[in-house]
């Protein structure tokens, strides 16, 4: 007799969070359709991954709506109501309204262990003396090669890995995996990009690959500080508080579990600066 009630009680508690999700309306969060290794369509990304986890933790349904180009999914899904939930974006981006940081990570140098090359800074002789560096254009990696006069180096290099040559305005994708591949195949011996772009495909190359947290100390030569370390957030149209405050409250409850799926990805993480946890 016992057994039964408990089963009873259990079928009962599933039903009643069935009908919890039924009654809310689905959590609409915006992906990008193929820009692993965060999400895509598959929802094979580490963001699809937490999207799913959010939308557990508040009890409803995940709905998913796709974009292809990252330029404009803020003005032409999120500002249209579109989705109401963006995922990774920089904290405090000024078009919408971001939580608090869920982690923070920074650009890397990736080198073969074999190699045991010296990457320390944008100093290092090892920079110098590569002879195919592989990079994102439009990031700090390329603000910095140009800083300490190698970019031009590159530049015929950067137009193999492109593979073809961009229309004016079209959105030109440099796919993570590859670039890390270009170092793992001995292609290229350093490559420089965002940590969390890089850190599942540095994980997965058969070429034992070591990845440098770059220190976050970098000028131009004008004096003019180049960021490279970053903190990321959930982001939701301006004016949403009510669902800012119901993500912050994950966010800050659930910073272990969130953590974990991060640290299985293999993403470096940095410490929140004082003054960032002091706002949140």
């Amino acid at each position: 007799m016992k057994n039964t009630i408990r089963i009873f009680t259990a079928l009962a508690l599933g039903l009643g969070f069935a009908t919890a999700q039924a009654e809310q309306p689905a959590l609409k969060v915006c992906t990008a359709e193929n820009e692993m290794p965060y999400a895509n369509q598959a929802g094979e990304g580490f963001e699809n991954k937490l999207a799913h986890y959010v939308a557990e933790q508040m009890g409803r349904k995940l709905e998913t709506v796709t974009w292809t180009d990252p330029r404009y999914f803020i003005r032409d899904y999120l500002d249209k109501g579109l989705c109401d939930v963006v995922m990774g974006v920089d904290a405090g981006d000024p078009r919408l309204l971001t939580t608090a940081p869920y982690y923070r990570s920074g650009y890397v140098f990736i080198s073969r262990e074999q190699d045991a090359l010296d990457l320390q800074n944008w100093g290092s002789p090892a920079l110098k003396q590569a002879k195919r560096i592989a990079f994102a254009p439009g990031t700090p990696a390329e603000t910095m090669l140009r800083t300490i006069g190698r970019y031009n180096d590159m530049f015929n290099y950067q137009q193999e890995l492109a593979g073809f040559k961009s229309k004016r305005n079209q959105y030109v994708k440099y796919d993570n995996d590859k670039l890390v591949n270009e170092v793992a195949s001995g292609k290229a011996e350093i490559a420089i990009l965002w940590g969390p772009a890089a850190a599942r495909y540095v994980k997965a190359a058969a070429t034992p690959l070591t990845m440098t947290l770059i220190p976050d100390n970098a000028k131009r030569a004008d004096g003019e500080k180049v960021g490279l370390h970053y903190s990321t957030a959930i982001g939701v149209r301006k004016g949403d508080t009510a669902l800012l405050e119901q993500l912050n409250k994950i966010v800050r409850e659930k910073q272990d579990d969130i953590e974990e799926l991060l640290e299985a990805e293999g993403i470096p993480l940095l410490e929140e600066p004082a003054s960032a946890l002091s706002m949140n």
